[in-house]
């Protein structure tokens, strides 16, 4: 039969069951994999999302149609078998499966395979075509086990806090920074969360996501707790008045391209953490293998170094021209934050960035 996944200019289109994968332009019906957002837009009439990443996606597109399936949970639309598992990258990413005349296609949005405590662990689902991201499909690109980089993010932090100076680390503000506040030692001092962090963080926590205690900038009255303070911001916060309180501080940015000596002169931090949440190149292969298929398709990032290592490798290899960014992509996130955001970034509207 022929594709039942094609691309139009609207998005990846499922031909026989009418609807789109992460439309980048508005169309009836779409089935988002998670809440970033060059994957979630507004504008469609119609979404189908995880329960588990439902709060997300309602707070950051407003008042949508959206109905909600838990893991593994199957739907049938048009004769086409969809259902949602887990893809390891964000609270409420999945993977999504569809299954037509015995035919199973699986569309994987972004993942990683490290489990994080943050959101469900990845989940291999067999299939006979494969549609993945290759955000890091480079050789060099292989992760250290985040515990040795929680390691290393405390023991920065311990060592600015002995010194009496603040420890900034920039992160995306939805899902990495949840996932470093998950790892963080939270008895070495304070937590301070930017404003484009901290609904986000109320969020996780609503869906069951163990959290520490955080604070906004604005409930510390005593400096000296701020000397010895963690604090969480997006990219965009650096340079803005809004990091003036911070006095003599310490910086960092958290992101898999920290893997590249660049990006960190370019960042002009203090210190880079090695810290993805997307899979790293033994992690791509990984789940590309564990899916059996025979057939792979690539959508973004590094697709024509992936493409060539697939078909040297004996597979039927090629790619979807899309539109997503992947977090760790693109510089800056167009998501304004929910009205639930904190006064501080009012001070510093530029700090709604949360990719990486």
């Amino acid at each position: 039969m022929s594709d039942m996944v094609v691309v139009r200019k609207e998005g990846l289109y499922c031909v026989p069951g009418d609807f789109y994968i992460d439309p980048w332009r508005p169309v009836d019906r779409a089935v988002i994999t998670h809440a970033h957002a060059d994957h979630a837009r507004t504008g469609h009439g119609h979404y189908l999302a995880t329960a588990d990443g439902a709060g997300i996606l309602r707070a950051r597109l407003g008042e949508i149609r959206l109905d909600a399936l838990r893991y593994g949970e199957s739907i049938t639309h048009n004769g086409v078998a969809l259902s949602l598992h887990p893809a390891g990258h964000v609270l409420g990413s999945a993977q999504l499966r569809m299954e037509y005349r015995g035919e199973v296609w699986v569309a994987s949005g972004d993942y990683k395979l490290e489990q994080d405590g943050t959101c469900a662990p990845f989940e291999s689902v067999r299939c006979d075509t494969f549609i993945t991201e290759s955000t890091f499909g480079m050789p060099i690109y292989r992760w250290q086990p985040q515990a040795e980089i929680f390691d290393d993010i405390n023991a920065w932090w311990r060592r600015n806090a002995g010194e009496g100076r603040t420890s900034v680390l920039f992160c995306y503000a939805f899902g990495k920074a949840q996932r470093i506040l998950h790892g963080l030692d939270p008895s070495i001092g304070s937590i301070v969360c930017h404003g484009a962090v901290t609904p986000l963080n109320a969020l996780y926590r609503d869906a069951g996501v163990a959290l520490p205690p955080t604070l906004a900038v604005g409930d510390v009255d005593d400096k000296s707790i701020l000397q010895q303070a963690l604090v969480l911001a997006p990219p965009s916060a650096a340079g803005s008045p809004w990091m003036r309180r911070f006095g003599d501080y310490s910086d960092a940015f958290a992101s898999g391209w920290m893997r590249l000596r660049g990006s960190r002169r370019r960042r002009g931090v203090d210190r880079g953490f090695i810290l993805s949440d997307h899979a790293d190149w033994p992690g791509l292969l990984s789940a590309i293998t564990a899916t059996g298929a025979p057939r792979i398709i690539v959508t973004h990032g590094q697709i024509p170094i992936m493409v060539r290592w697939l078909q040297q490798n004996g597979l039927d290899a090629g790619a979807f021209d899309t539109e997503y960014g992947g977090e760790e992509e693109i510089e800056t996130d167009k998501d304004v934050p929910t009205s639930a955001e904190s006064a501080e970034s009012a001070e510093s509207a530029e700090g709604q960035s949360d990719h990486a």
